[in-house]
């Protein structure tokens, strides 16, 4: 098995033991076992516990970074771009509930380590948004506004959306898309007209 191969695997391993005894009560053991690898291929990758967490996160950063690259590739238009970047992460939450649910609610109570992780991942994806609402605000599919404003609510909206669906108040994140999308875009004024708008 390569070095790859191994990390992956404890990993995905990690993940497992994380969801089903939580971070705190989770032991590195628990993670060799799990992995079917030693303790000493756990430590060769990862210094400690938070350190295996840490990966998991920017894991599914670049899994969320990868899938909102690929849909806002195939779109065209500043809002098109927009609505793509909120459709792709939605998804991609859906599509990963276990390690959202870590992250959004198991991580809470990690300390300033974790909340300085998330805070840069969050980070990228509102200078994302941010910048396309600056183009689409200077091309004129939306009044002038404060993108600062506009791209930290729409992030809040996101994030109280998908932690409701964690906690089983939403039953189909998926489902929430096209509305959630509409809304979002109509808070900031998009013309009916525009394709996001319309879709």
């Amino acid at each position: 098995m390569s070095k790859i191969e191994t990390r992956d695997r404890i990993l995905e391993a990690a993940l497992e033991v994380f969801a089903r005894k939580g971070y705190h009560r989770a032991l590195v053991d628990d993670i060799v076992r799990a992995s079917a690898t030693s303790k000493g291929a756990v430590y060769h990758h990862f210094p400690n516990k938070q350190a295996v967490f840490l990966a998991l996160v920017d894991d599914f950063a670049a899994r969320l970074a990868g899938a909102v690259a690929a849909e806002i590739g195939a779109r065209h238009g500043a809002l098109a771009k927009v609505e793509g970047a909120l459709v792709a992460a939605l998804d991609t939450f859906a599509g990963n509930e276990r390690l959202a649910r870590l992250i959004l609610l198991e991580a809470v109570s990690l300390g300033p380590v974790y909340q300085a992780k998330r805070a840069e991942v969050a980070g990228r994806f509102a200078a994302l948004i941010r910048g396309y609402l600056d183009e689409a605000a200077a091309d004129g599919s939306i009044p002038p506004l404060d993108t600062t404003v506009a791209t930290l609510a729409w992030l809040g909206a996101v994030n109280e959306i998908v932690i409701q669906w964690l906690h089983g108040g939403v039953t189909d994140l998926r489902a929430t898309i096209p509305g959630l999308t509409r809304l979002l875009l109509r808070s900031i004024g998009a013309r009916a007209g525009t394709d996001a708008a319309a879709s």
